[in-house]
């Protein structure tokens, strides 16, 4: 039979997509082609395809005076993976009655060596969850991908190091293993950074607490060494676990790198340095790739020395902070990355970063118009788009040595408090409806601090946003005087 079909897929824009395989095959003069607006990468495989059947043991294409040619739809989006090849394989050896014509409930995924061994592929765990919603009874794709894979049920997960052993599982001379589905569990977040090892700055610890516990932007901001970054970098101990859901969305999000992988049920922490480019942040390319904003969704994203990022960079976080997503538009198209995250700002007041300290040799000499160029960096528009403003005081140098010399435990609250309170009013504010009615006193009290300092109706609602992720800190239905007056002296910039 000249003709085969076979299913594959791949990763498009961050999302999923399901790849169907079309191959003819015909007399006449050897030509193997590819089509279906396929990448360099793709239209490569014919070569790494004849190379692994030679070596497989069956008769190359390249060996055969035939007209092959393979389609990949839908033919109006992008191909870019090398995950078809396993897929392509076998229904070029379907048309040539080597095996037996695959099942159309089987996706087949996974990138071949010339030798024809199967080798590991990205984006499987949301590859697996679109095969099954879209009717597959099974995916069969390298070893390596297996244990990713079988966190999805209901669908059968078969597992192979090579074509000869997917060949032998077609023909019924040796089935493929099947995969046990195991259980989505919690992954243990490392105490290195922990809470309780900060001694002091109980204010920042609170705001912190505060911020992941309502997903709000928080900027820390303080002479330089008073542990801005040591408090930035403890958050990760603090958050909530994702979701199923989540995760796979997640993992999605990061199958545009192709060196790295996230922890699939630990909150993307995501720290560039302040030298990364435009496109390294926001996203971009050809073909576009997901930034740091995106590949922060559902976590955090931490910019240390916030005003030492570009001024485009940071301008360039408006539309992300306020909508969660990042739109780019391309001559191709316009492609909507998702950016729901948590920004940590840490910054200095100051260029030399020692203005305002009082004690010791460290005494601020920037003269007051590069202070003011310095803080300009940041614009209104931004100021006015993070929630909080919290200043990390000096430290309190007797106790740590203390602490630290002696070997006694620290007195300080450890991360795992922290992080069951804030589960708990995450818990707690899905329960109850968002009660933002506030009396009529507080009202007054909220009026003439907004007035005085000149709040943007913007910083109004932000202000009793916070103020109601504290009342659910409390498990308070109302909002309380003391959680408005909190919430305002956090709006408090620097």
């Amino acid at each position: 039979m000249s003709f085969q079909k076979t299913w594959s897929a791949q990763i498009f824009e961050t999302k999923p997509m399901i790849v169907s395989i079309e191959i003819d095959t015909g007399r006449g003069l050897h030509s193997f082609s590819i089509i279906g607006l396929c990448s360099t990468l793709v239209g490569e495989a014919k070569d790494r395809i004849s190379a692994a059947i030679k070596n497989s043991g069956f008769i190359s294409p390249k060996q055969k005076n035939q007209k092959i040619t393979i389609s990949l739809g839908p033919s109006h989006i992008k191909k870019e993976s090398a995950s078809f090849d396993l897929g392509m394989s076998i229904a070029y050896l379907a048309s040539q009655n080597e095996i037996p014509i695959p099942d159309e409930g089987i996706l087949f995924l996974g990138e071949l060596s010339l030798d024809g061994t199967v080798k590991s592929v990205r984006g499987v765990l949301p590859i697996t969850m679109a095969a099954k919603k879209a009717g597959f009874k099974e995916i069969i794709l390298p070893k390596e991908n297996t244990e990713e894979a079988s966190l999805i049920s209901g669908i059968i997960i078969r597992g192979t190091d090579s074509i000869s052993e997917v060949v032998n599982h077609l023909k019924g001379v040796a089935i493929l293993e099947i995969t046990a589905h195991h259980a989505f569990n919690s992954v243990n977040i490392s105490n290195e950074n922990d809470f309780n090892k900060i001694i002091g700055n109980n204010y920042a610890k609170r705001g912190l607490e505060i911020a992941v516990a309502g997903k709000h932007n928080i900027a820390l901001w303080g002479p330089a060494g008073t542990g801005k970054s040591m408090l930035a970098k403890a958050v990760p101990t603090i958050l909530p676990r994702l979701s199923f859901d989540e995760a796979v969305e997640v993992a999605g999000i990061h199958s545009h790198l192709s060196s790295e992988r996230c922890e699939l049920t630990s909150p993307p922490f995501r720290s560039p340095h302040h030298s990364s480019s435009y496109s390294a942040i926001i996203g971009g390319g050809s073909p576009v790739r997901a930034g740091e904003i995106s590949l922060a969704h559902r976590g955090i994203l931490l910019m240390d020395e916030f005003l030492e990022f570009d001024k485009r960079v940071i301008n360039s976080l408006r539309e992300p902070l306020e909508d969660h997503k990042i739109c780019i538009s391309r001559s191709s198209g316009i492609i909507n990355l998702p950016s729901d995250f948590i920004l940590i700002a840490t910054m200095n007041p100051c260029p030399c970063g020692y203005f305002g300290v009082t004690k010791g040799k460290n005494k601020c000499e920037c003269p007051a118009y590069r202070i003011e160029d310095y803080r300009r960096k940041i614009s209104g528009p931004i100021t006015d788009r993070i929630d909080m403003w919290i200043e990390v005081s000096e430290i309190n140098r007797p106790k740590i040595i203390e602490y630290s010399v002696s070997g006694k435990d620290s007195p300080e609250e450890n991360s795992e408090k922290i992080r069951k309170r804030v589960e708990e009013s995450i818990t707690f504010s899905k329960s109850h409806s968002a009660n933002m009615n506030l009396p009529a006193k507080d009202m007054k009290i909220l009026e003439k601090a907004s007035e005085k300092m000149q709040l943007s109706s913007r910083s109004i609602k932000k202000t009793i946003s916070l103020a109601r992720t504290i009342a659910n800190l409390e498990k308070t239905d109302e909002i309380k005087t003391p959680h408005i007056l909190e919430a305002l002296q956090y709006r408090q910039k620097f």
